[in-house]
């Protein structure tokens, strides 16, 4: 709460002068919630315009999973990154795949088999690993970050490739029944910057209960920040 109030000057100097085509990142915990006071405060934009960082979670998750079954990131790919850049975010790796040795596609969920894995160390690991990185090294991991960022606004001007999804946090229009008008998480493509959330996952409870946590979280946040 206590960066609502530079968010807020920031999405109005961002509203009376910069380009109208301008594409803005919000990397400042809380992300998603200085993202939403930016983009309120911005009101001649589009609120797709701004997007909050949350694709260091998305490379983290991914790292999670090839080191599990013993393979490079680059051979993991569909994972998702659900809600809030904070304890609560929901990785989910219920449409993602693994490359194996042999050239052969497979789930991850079939390649790891082990259902409680991936429901309790690896969302636990994914979900504190910035913390981790704090405690261990005194300083959070700045340059995973300044890559996970580069990678995030090369997406968005470049687009995202045929069949790939990226996650990032974008104003929510209500899509997989999360409230409306938050920053919030999503599976997303990209096209002529502009995105799209992806269509087509399926949760189980578990899943709908984590991604409810996140959302009661960003708007207990929002209605912290409209305070300021």
């Amino acid at each position: 709460a206590k960066n609502s109030p530079i968010f807020l000057g920031q999405g109005k100097a961002i509203n009376d002068y910069a380009d109208k085509d301008v594409r803005v990142l919000v990397v400042a915990n809380p992300a998603n919630t200085n993202c939403l006071v930016a983009a309120q405060n911005a009101p001649d934009l589009p609120k797709s315009s701004f997007s909050a960082l949350t694709r260091l979670d998305l490379h983290r998750a991914r790292h999670q999973i090839a080191a599990r079954v013993g393979t490079t990131v680059a051979n993991v790919n569909g994972v998702a990154i659900w809600g809030n850049h904070s304890k609560t975010m929901v990785p989910d790796v219920s449409l993602a795949t693994v490359t194996l040795d042999d050239g052969k596609e497979q789930s991850v969920a079939d390649a790891v088999n082990d259902k409680e894995w991936l429901q309790g160390e690896f969302v636990s690991t994914v979900q504190q690993r910035g913390a981790a990185v704090i405690a261990a090294r005194g300083n959070s991991s700045a340059t995973s970050a300044a890559r996970a960022a580069a990678e995030h606004m090369r997406n968005v001007f470049q687009g995202t490739a045929e069949g790939e999804h990226v996650s990032m946090g974008v104003w929510s229009k209500g899509d997989y029944g999360v409230a409306k008008d938050i920053v919030f998480s999503f599976p997303v493509t990209i096209k002529d910057k502009e995105w799209k959330v992806v269509e087509g996952f399926s949760h189980d409870d578990f899943t709908k209960a984590a991604i409810a946590a996140t959302e009661k979280e960003l708007l207990e946040e929002k209605a912290e920040a409209l305070k300021q």
